[in-house]
């Protein structure tokens, strides 16, 4: 006979097989297009256009990425890119950590004002300060170098504060009053305790800034002119522009573009979402 309670376990199971079906059914999809774009840089040209089209590639011609790579000087492109990203997740994580740090933890005045302000500032369009930077960038001189696009890092974002202050903030304050009971410096505090307790959202911040970095597009487009000074996705556009026919080395430009933030995000969602789920503990 069938019970309440069995029933009640039978429709819990069932909605969390629905849940779970819909779920793989919408990865699924996402995954199509990226899917699609790895098989294609592995065809040669004349096996792109096969109808019914061929998933898996026969033979699979691994040239198409050394002749993209060669055509099109990937190789600056790409140290060019990690640089970027390497000192701007630098940057950001020591702005933003001691900006949160702060807010958090110290105490003065105008504390909260300041705090609101910063967040206004996430309201601003990037495209309203974009003038501004770029007049402001050809006055130091620093058009066409990879300096507008690392040290404005260095000088904290207010997302990346916003979410590490939410870290310090679930640390207890018992912590800092034994730590000044012990003769401990604020900044001793920071770089001790507060920064190894705070790890996920610091892992969580770098990987934002490290998938930003790589992926922006509009920066580099304004602020950089001479081609060794190009970033990843600047090359890609610019092999694009000039072998927009070429499907198959194209698709494999574009894949070794996205390949290194899948390859960070794949590695290091546990902390992502980890960091980002603790980060609302407590405001």
């Amino acid at each position: 006979m069938l019970t309440y309670r069995s029933f009640y376990k039978a429709r819990k199971s069932f909605n969390k097989l629905l849940i779970y079906a819909i779920l793989i059914f919408v990865a699924g999809v996402c995954l199509v297009p990226f899917l699609w774009m790895v098989s294609t840089s592995l065809k040669s040209a004349r096996a792109i256009f096969v109808y019914p089209p061929e998933w898996l590639p026969n033979p699979v011609n691994w040239r198409n990425y050394s002749d993209t790579w060669t055509i099109v000087p990937f190789g600056t492109f790409f140290k060019n890119t990690v640089t970027i990203a390497a000192l701007c997740t630098i940057g950001t994580l020591i702005s933003s950590s001691m900006a949160a740090f702060g807010f958090a933890r110290l105490r003065f005045k105008g504390q909260g004002f300041l705090f609101a302000v910063m967040l206004a500032t996430m309201m601003i369009p990037w495209k309203i300060t974009a003038v501004p930077l770029y007049v402001e960038f050809n006055a130091l001189g620093w058009i066409d170098t990879l300096k507008p696009l690392i040290v404005p890092s260095f000088f904290g974002s207010a997302f990346n504060i916003f979410l590490l202050r939410q870290f310090f903030y679930s640390v207890p304050y018992d912590l800092d009053e034994a730590a000044l009971i012990d003769g401990c410096r604020p900044l001793d505090i920071y770089l001790r305790i507060m920064l190894p307790i705070i790890r996920p959202g610091l892992v969580a911040v770098a990987i934002f800034q490290i998938v930003s970095a790589w992926n922006d597009f509009m920066g580099p487009l304004i602020f950089l002119n001479r081609q060794e000074n190009f970033t990843m996705t600047l090359g890609l556009n610019l092999f694009r522009n000039s072998y927009m026919t070429e499907w198959d080395h194209l698709m494999a430009a574009a894949t070794f573009t996205t390949i290194v933030p899948i390859i960070i995000f794949f590695f290091g969602q546990k902390q992502l979402i980890g960091g980002i789920a603790t980060s609302g503990l407590k405001g």
